[in-house]
Parts: structure tokens; sequence; C-alpha cells
């Protein structure tokens, strides 16, 4: 991605977290009355694949820690502009409510310096 981008552009990344990747094979444990516990996370530093079937369609989804992404945009001299961990805007309040225990996603815009600003 770093390769094509023009001097002083934006690439804009909306991906699951990896507190929900490192923790989906599992995922939400209920106590005994059925009510959500808690979400466990296993395995996050590690870089692994999983199937993932929802609503009829079946994905490979690949888990890498936070530490990967960054590593690898940083180290193609990208720089970090814009991070936030969403919360839900919309939807069924049981839904809402487990989105804020555990988010599912982040966004992330990197930018590519120009001439410019490659100096500061």
């Amino acid at each position: 991605m770093a390769r094509v981008l023009a001097p002083g552009g934006t690439l804009l990344i909306a991906n699951l977290t990896g507190m929900a990747t490192a923790g989906a094979e599992s995922g939400w444990v209920c106590d005994e009355n059925g009510r959500l516990d808690h979400y466990p996370v296993d395995r996050y530093l590690d870089e692994f694949a999983t199937r993932l079937a929802r609503h009829g369609i079946e994905i490979v989804n690949w888990h890498r820690p936070l530490s990967a992404y960054m590593t690898a945009l940083i180290g193609h001299d990208l720089r970090l502009t814009f991070f936030d961990e969403p919360e839900a805007l919309g939807g069924e309040p049981a839904s809402i409510a487990r989105h804020h225990r555990m988010p599912l996603f982040n966004v992330m815009e990197w930018r590519k310096p120009d001439s410019a600003t490659a100096q500061i």
C-alpha cells in the first residue's frame, strides 16, 4: 500500500481489533444464567488464521496483534494521523452493550509524507 500511495496521500484502515480476533474461536462466555460474562483473549501475540461464518458467509480472517500493523506501517515511513475504536452508533441495545464492553473495530488513518514535510 505504501508503495502505490502518492506523497501526501492518506490510507484509511478499518479493521477488526486484535482483542476480538484473539478470542473469536470461542466468542463470549456466559455465566450460569446465560448472561454475558466475559470475552476471552488468547494467543494475542501470535498471527493465525481462523474461519468465521455469519449469515451464511464464510471468511478466513487473520488475527494479528496491533503491533504488527503499527510496525509494518511505520516501517514504510507512514505517519499515523488518526486512531479510534468507535462506539456503536445504532442497532439493538444488547448489541450496543456488547460492543461497549469489547469494541470490535479500530479505524486508523495513515499519511505518506510529501517532499515538503518529509524533513520534519
